[in-house]
């Protein structure tokens, strides 16, 4: 099992090296408009986290660092960490480039604590993150490690329950379990920043989690679930039948019927 999961983490590294130059250059990410001052970070996750400036944050899978930069953007002193190092380096260079102060580590998340000292007011992850961990309750023991007492764990994703439907079946139809542990494998060719992208380490991984395992695990890591808000829209175009909204969300036509997106806000007690 242990050989099994080193091959399927390696296979998710390798997909996501090769994916960093495309999403650098892609219309979706919009470097460009970034170097021009645009702030990528949106409503749902601003208002989640509240005010950051002056304080300390920490952004777990933050890819070449668009969001942790938009952070230090707001006044934040941030540190991300990614497990691909063109990405950790693509994110150095940016950071260098518009001038803002940021640290990267290039580290699994799992490994982070041997690679990583100290404590943070906020720890941060968002949007497509949780389907590329195996283990939420290692994940979440990790990620409480580095929330300061009186400090916050905010999590924004896809809704769990919207990873059963077909992603891409014009009409909404069952095709995956909720309730499965298992390693779900499949070959993307290209990327969802850049359909032609010459892919050529298609293997992923990843792992369906339910609503309940990602609280149960927040929990039992020694945090207090401060709020866990659900939403009728995505940041995702996850079936063809969605249409985007005036906010630059994703939504279901015909009204607001099942939760898209969820954020989730943890708290470690000061005592």
């Amino acid at each position: 099992m242990a050989a099994a999961m080193d091959e399927y983490l390696q296979a998710n590294r390798e997909h996501w090296d090769e994916l960093v130059d495309y999403h650098v250059r892609s219309p979706l990410y919009d470097v460009a408009a970034f170097k021009a001052g645009r702030n990528t970070l949106d409503a749902v996750i601003r208002e989640g986290v509240g005010d950051v400036a002056g304080k300390t944050l920490l952004h777990l899978q933050c890819h070449f660092g668009l969001d942790t930069l938009s952070w230090a953007r707001l006044g934040a002193r941030v540190t991300g960490v990614d497990f691909s190092p063109r990405a950790v380096a693509a994110a150095r260079a940016l950071a260098a480039e518009v001038g803002l102060e940021a640290a990267f580590v290039c580290s699994d998340v799992y490994d982070l604590p041997a690679h990583l000292g100290g404590d943070f007011d906020v720890v941060f992850t968002s949007y497509g993150v949780l389907p590329w961990l195996p283990d939420l309750e290692r994940w979440a023991k990790v990620a409480a490690r580095f929330v300061k007492p009186g400090g916050l764990l905010f999590v924004a994703d896809a809704h769990p329950f919207l990873q059963v439907f077909d992603d891409e079946s014009p009409e909404l139809r069952l095709r995956y379990p909720y309730f499965n542990r298992e390693a779900m494998g499949y070959d993307e060719t290209g990327s969802y920043a850049v359909a032609d992208a010459a892919v050529k380490h298609t293997r992923c991984y990843e792992w369906q989690h339910s609503v309940g395992e990602l609280l149960n695990a927040v929990v039992a890591a020694g945090l207090r679930v401060a709020s866990y808000r659900e939403y009728p829209f995505t940041f995702d175009r996850y079936c063809p039948a969605m249409e985007k909204d005036a906010a630059g969300f994703w939504r279901l036509p015909g009204g607001d019927v099942i939760p898209l997106m969820f954020a989730l806000r943890a708290v470690k007690g000061s005592s």
